[in-house]
């Protein structure tokens, strides 16, 4: 009985290892001096990411070439936001105060400022949208609430959302803008949040943030470093957080939680990704992908079990086209597109 249970683990581990190697990676951009956070990919044509040093690229190839801008007038600032409706309109976001909303409708030659925050701790740390015109910005506490807003104009403006709309956090709670995806609006309806820090708290609302039900899931926190930095739904039901702590990021533990009733309840992963992941992606029927500088984890199971990807680091954001099968990976000085075999 031993050694036929034996097999079947064995079987498992080697089924596992053959999934892990069934991603492909093609670099479609390399260099040594950016970081990039911020990823959009609209369809299997359309890619933009952003970063550091006012940088915003575009493709559409699929990746294959990009043009390279740099936002004139705010060549400092930190990109991590992103949310592109095409090849020609996309809105960006930095972090840090003061914080900035940008807007091109011109494939990045041009920026309008849509939105700016002077306060001393304004800090975005992610904007999503539920079509091409209604989305939502989210950012860390400012008097005691989350920074909430909204726009219904495509991003050309941006309203803060009324005081009890915007939920209340606890001291030390904030927010990671990592990949930028620490928020998804799935629907018409639905936008999730986590947030990270003291506490680490998943907002569930589906009536587009107007009110707001919390969980806790029992991630890694009580450090400023540590906490939930992305989140993944499948379904209403079913869906993945990952995290854990950025000063830390090679301790694999507590950092890695799927559900499968909507965030009422959390299960450990039988194996976890191996160390503190900035991004979670479905790129397929139960197939996730985790990401950090660390390294690169992939799931097949919804999140219940992960095995490393070989030698794939320094990865920050992994998005999968909204329209369509082209997947996409960012991070320190490099980007490369993904395909399944």
């Amino acid at each position: 009985m031993m050694k036929s249970r034996r097999i079947v683990v064995l079987l498992m581990i080697f089924a596992q290892q053959g999934f892990a190697q069934s991603l492909h990676f093609k670099t479609t951009l390399m260099n040594n001096t950016d970081m990039f956070r911020g990823l959009s990919v609209v369809d299997d044509s359309v890619v933009w990411a952003s970063g550091k040093n006012g940088v915003v690229l575009n493709s559409v190839n699929g990746g294959r070439t990009w043009v390279y801008v740099n936002v004139k007038g705010f060549e400092k600032l930190d990109f991590r936001s992103l949310y592109a409706m095409n090849a020609r309109k996309a809105v960006i976001a930095n972090a840090g105060s003061p914080a900035y909303i940008m807007r091109t409708k011109d494939g990045g030659g041009s920026w309008d400022v849509a939105y700016t925050n002077g306060d001393t701790n304004a800090f975005i740390d992610g904007i999503d949208f539920w079509n091409e015109q209604d989305g939502i910005a989210y950012g860390d506490a400012l008097n005691g609430r989350m920074l909430l807003l909204k726009t219904s104009d495509g991003g050309k403006t941006w309203r803060e959302m009324k005081k009890q709309s915007r939920p209340m956090l606890e001291q030390g709670e904030a927010s990671f803008a990592a990949s930028g995806t620490g928020i998804r609006c799935y629907g018409k309806y639905q936008v999730i949040i986590s947030t990270g820090g003291k506490v680490s708290r998943l907002f569930v609302s589906n009536d587009r943030g107007e009110t707001w039900t919390d969980y806790k899931p029992p991630v890694m926190q009580g450090e400023n470093s540590a906490g939930i930095f992305s989140l993944a739904f499948a379904s209403e039901a079913d869906g993945m957080i990952v995290g854990g702590d950025y000063l830390k990021n090679t301790v694999a533990e507590n950092h890695a939680f799927y559900t499968r009733d909507g965030g009422k309840t959390w299960s450990k992963p039988g194996t976890t990704p191996g160390g503190q992941r900035e991004c979670v992606e479905y790129i397929g029927p139960g197939v996730l992908v985790a990401s950090g500088v660390t390294g690169m984890d992939v799931s097949h199971d919804g999140g219940a079990s992960w095995m490393a990807v070989a030698e794939q680091k320094d990865f920050a954001v992994v998005r999968k086209a909204r329209k369509g099968k082209l997947v996409v990976a960012a991070g320190k000085g490099k980007i490369a597109s993904i395909t399944q075999e």
